[in-house]
């Protein structure tokens, strides 16, 4: 049974929760969008973990459709789980690198304990996934993975994501 889906309108950074969803690149130091805004908000402290998981285990980066969780510094959450999504093409379908972005979100939270899990809508910023399938896939896909986390909390920024997000949860059931 997949968690209770809740929408709300805001600012992912400001969430408490057991765990915030980055949508990370894959070099894991920062970047644009989301990521950029929860390594502000969060502080030096996510930075400098993330930088020794690349000298370590993550040499390479994180792969596309994997998780790995931090520290969430200063942000109102206990962990920090990022997930590399995928970049929209038209000529590939890479559907399940996103469906696989979500799963291994939810796995590690089930890792951690956690029970709340706030996320954003991975790859529907710069990476060019068109809103209402991104929606559709992060919704279906955190609706039917089995995790023991309680509440998937979609944080949307802006109306566009809002109504994409509110649209499929209504026909999801």
């Amino acid at each position: 049974m997949g968690a209770r889906i809740t929408l709300v309108r805001g600012d992912i950074t400001t969430q408490e929760v057991d765990a915030i969803v980055n949508a990370a690149n894959s070099g894991l130091l920062g970047g644009g969008g989301v990521d950029g805004a929860i390594h502000r908000a969060g502080g030096p402290a996510i930075l400098e973990e993330c930088r020794q998981l690349r000298a370590t285990t993550l040499r390479d980066g994180l792969p596309t459709g994997q998780a790995v969780a931090t520290t969430a510094g200063n942000l109102p959450a206990r962990h920090l789980i990022h997930t590399v999504g995928p970049v929209y093409a038209t000529s590939t379908d890479r559907t399940e690198l996103l469906v696989s972005a979500y799963r291994e979100s939810l796995r590690v939270a089930d890792e951690l304990g956690a029970r709340t899990v706030a996320f954003p809508a991975i790859s529907a910023g710069v990476y060019g996934w068109p809103m209402d399938d991104a929606a559709r896939i992060a919704v279906e896909t955190t609706g039917s993975t089995p995790t023991a986390v309680e509440e998937v909390r979609f944080v949307l920024f802006g109306d566009e994501a809002y109504t994409a997000f509110t649209r499929a949860a209504e026909h999801a059931g």
